[in-house]
């Protein structure tokens, strides 16, 4: 893991080359598991039901989903095997500690698989209740462009290149920015034979007891 931290925003905090290809090719191996005991789905919008782009699974307590009779939302099991979300690879908790400094542990990992015609436009995360915790998230495969912004949608925004092992964090200030994935840049890593990206994000639901 290095140690190389760029600030370009309060509370925007990058990490590039976070894991080496050891680690990141031992967390995929630990993702191929977890996305064996829980599948990866297609979520879809509130009112419209509209595919995203994204794949999606979880690790963790609890996961995210959304769809158009429920929204979006965290629970503890999978909407279609009904089976509690896998647990945390102990490289993901060790990168929260590290990077994300906060004292309560994360409860989800929402893993996002990016084929090479994926994207993800402008939005904040904020179906959780605890808004001190960052969000952090780990990049593996393909770069993307990834955009963010201030907290109000009409912010100017700003364009950094992710590329596989970097390290991303938002938090204080930035922890309600506007953010998303441009596009994909295909065959700029070797790390999934399938190609694409996945995304790691770490998130703190509930507030602590």
């Amino acid at each position: 893991m290095a140690s190389d931290m760029i600030e370009l925003a309060p509370g925007v905090i990058y990490y590039p080359e976070y894991l080496d290809r050891a680690a990141q090719e031992n967390l995929v191996a630990q993702l191929r598991d977890i996305i064996r005991a829980a599948p990866l789905l297609t979520p879809r919008m509130p009112r419209t039901g509209k595919a995203f782009s994204v794949r999606m699974t979880n690790c963790g307590p609890l996961g995210w989903v959304s769809d158009q009779e429920d929204g979006y939302r965290y629970q503890a099991t999978h909407p279609q095997t009904g089976e509690p979300w896998p647990g945390f690879p102990q490289a993901i908790l060790a990168a929260w500690d590290d990077v994300g400094k906060y004292r309560h542990p994360p409860e989800v990992c929402l893993i996002n698989y990016y084929a090479s015609d994926a994207r993800m436009s402008l939005h904040q995360d904020r179906d959780e209740a605890d808004f001190a915790a960052p969000v952090v998230s780990l990049s593996l495969g393909d770069t993307c462009l990834f955009r963010f912004g201030g907290t109000k949608r009409g912010d100017a925004t700003s364009s950094i290149k992710l590329c596989s092992g970097d390290a991303f964090v938002l938090g204080g200030p930035a922890r309600l920015a506007f953010h998303g994935v441009d596009r994909i840049m295909p065959g700029t890593s070797r790390l999934l034979p399938e190609g694409g990206r996945f995304n790691l994000t770490l998130r703190r639901v509930t507030l602590p007891a």
